[in-house]
Parts: structure tokens; C-alpha cells; sequence
């Protein structure tokens, strides 16, 4: 089994930071692309930022020069830095990570339960 959890939601005014968290542990053989969508309500799920196992990313237009994801292999974790926050970026925001496990011998995108990011003044 395999489990990813997330932190560094919360609240924050507009112009400021968060960085969110979301960690894998389990049975885990490899990692290949991680990312992070966001729900906002009343909305569909939008993907907000990938990166492979290469380091290769890609972003969202709206958060293009904004935001930064990046990984550590060491530690089965992705993060998202979020700069210059919008009150439009307010959303549930979720991460996934394409994970090899070694039992089964499998690929599966595995999710995480989701942190809220609310930027009001």
C-alpha cells in the first residue's frame, strides 16, 4: 500500500506565500511524474503544475511565474512553492505521484487527501 500526505495549506493574504508538502510512503519501486491539481467550488479539477523524473515541469498559464514545483527523489516528496497568492488561486489543491510499487508489481497514480489554500485579506 502506498500513502501520500499533504501539509502547508492555509490561510493567507493576497501577495503572500505558502508552500505545500506531499509526502509517499509504502511500498514504493519508483517514482516517475508528480504534480498538483486544484478545486476550486463550483469549478472542475484544473491541473496547476507537473514535474518528471527528469526534472522537467510544466505549469498552468495563471501560474506561470508564480509558482515552483519540485521534488525530492531522497524523499518520495513533492512540493509547490506559491508566491504573489491570488484570491482567484483559493482551492482545494491535491497532489498525485505515478509510483512503481514493488507488490504488486504495478503502476497506479496515487492522490492525496487534499489541503485548503484561501487567500483573503
Amino acid at each position: 500500500q502506498v500513502q501520500l500526505v499533504e501539509s502547508g495549506g492555509g490561510l493567507v493574504q493576497p501577495g503572500g506565500s505558502l508552500r505545500l508538502s506531499c509526502a509517499a510512503s509504502g511500498s514504493i519501486f519508483s517514482i516517475n511524474a508528480m504534480g498538483w491539481y486544484r478545486q476550486a467550488p463550483g469549478k472542475e479539477r484544473e491541473l496547476v503544475a507537473t514535474i518528471n523524473n527528469a526534472g522537467g515541469t510544466n505549469y498552468e498559464d495563471s501560474v506561470k511565474g508564480r509558482f515552483t514545483i519540485s521534488r525530492d527523489n531522497k524523499k518520495n516528496t513533492v512540493y509547490l512553492r506559491m508566491n504573489s497568492l491570488k484570491p482567484e488561486d483559493t482551492a482545494v489543491y491535491y497532489c498525485y505521484q505515478r509510483i512503481r510499487t514493488y507488490y504488486p508489481d504495478s503502476v497506479d497514480d496515487y492522490w492525496g487527501q487534499g489541503t485548503q489554500v484561501t487567500v483573503s485579506s
